[in-house]
């Protein structure tokens, strides 16, 4: 669903640009008040993994069309709503920038239609909802495939709202949007399957690291095996698995070509072609291949060079947010930070003090 530049007029991209970037701070602020240094590398992992899980395009029986994930319910039910947007808006960047996956003007636009309902209607909605009185694997195939069909559904609708509104004459609405919806609802569906089951292979796995997940039994692998074993998927999905990606048109492209009669747009205007300068600059590996070429060790490199590149990216957000954190909490007492953890962690081991009241005691200081 990532939209080229072409279907996006300057001011609407703008308008998008700027509800992203509202949406991407207050997530910032939120993330603020999380301490969980667990948190740092899983956010990096899944990053590398959503990012591979989208160069898979699989294939939708019946229709010449194909779909990939988008990954914000996957990613917020791990991370939660907010860490998962700031990581999805660091996989969109890459993508963007590095792959040219996506335009530059369309930016602001792919972030919110692939990212905003993902995590904060998906995640903060659909899963809390599902989510809080208890877990189990029933509610989580629930949760993932009724998130994944609803939000696809909503960035579907959007991508047609952001086209009316910037003018395309050749995607009229109505027809475009009749179009749009019925391959995206397919689309979700399977998004939804594959998502319930990576999310259930961590609930067996380390159930503790799925967001709102409240009893305290242990899985059957370790931390560092969880994340290790989500680390191996992410490179051999982008390294082995893209090569058998479905060659067919996703379903924005499909939806294209059957109401206009082609895949690709053409834009004019100053503001679209510095987009496009700045792309080919950025890109070293265009649309997951070395430049003048298409051969499958292009596919590979880019899967495994992308997936490193989000991880670090995702983890660096997160360490910087962190310190920004730190620079700006007053601790209680006069105390330093040092001395307040020590009497957080001296409290914790004798059994004075439980994880809920540690958070109220940080979010309060």
């Amino acid at each position: 669903m990532h939209m080229a530049d072409a279907l996006v007029a300057p001011a609407v991209a703008g308008t998008m640009y700027v509800c992203s970037a509202a949406a991407m701070t207050y997530s910032i602020k939120k993330v603020h008040l999380e301490v969980d240094t667990k948190k740092i590398p899983v956010m990096g992992v899944m990053g590398a993994f959503v990012f591979a899980a989208q160069m898979i395009n699989f294939t939708i029986p019946g229709t010449g069309s194909s779909g990939h994930l988008c990954g914000g319910m996957m990613l917020s039910a791990i991370l939660g709503p907010f860490a998962g947007f700031l990581t999805m808006i660091g996989v969109l960047l890459v993508q963007c920038l590095l792959f040219a996956d996506g335009g530059l003007l369309a930016l602001g636009a792919n972030i919110w239609n692939m990212a905003f309902y993902g995590c904060f209607i998906g995640g903060m909605v659909i899963w809390r909802m599902i989510m809080k009185n208890g877990m189990s694997k029933k509610k989580i195939m629930a949760a993932s495939v009724l998130g994944c069909i609803l939000t696809l559904q909503l960035g579907a609708f959007s991508v047609t709202l952001e086209t009316l509104a910037s003018g395309i004459t050749e995607l009229p609405f109505a027809v475009f949007a009749g179009t749009m919806q019925p391959i995206h609802l397919a689309i979700g569906l399977v998004e939804g399957l594959i998502t319930s089951a990576v999310l259930c292979f961590i609930y067996d796995a380390r159930p503790e690291l799925l967001w709102m997940y409240q009893k305290k039994e242990r899985g059957k692998l370790s931390y560092k095996g969880t994340v290790g074993a989500l680390a191996c998927a992410a490179l051999a999905v982008g390294g082995l698995l893209s090569l058998a990606a479905s060659s067919n048109p996703d379903g924005l492209e499909w939806s294209m070509e059957k109401v206009s009669g082609t895949t690709e747009l053409s834009a004019s205007g100053t503001i679209h072609q510095a987009a496009q300068k700045i792309q080919e600059l950025t890109a070293f590996l265009p649309d997951y291949s070395f430049k003048g070429s298409e051969g499958a060790v292009g596919t590979s490199v880019s899967g495994i060079v992308g997936a490193v590149i989000v991880a670090a990216l995702c983890i660096v957000i997160c360490i910087c947010i962190r310190n920004i954190r730190k620079k700006k909490v007053k601790w209680p007492w006069g105390k330093s930070e040092k001395q307040f953890m020590e009497f957080i962690i001296w409290m914790k081991q004798r059994q004075k003090i439980d994880g809920c009241r540690i958070s109220i005691l940080w979010q309060s200081s």
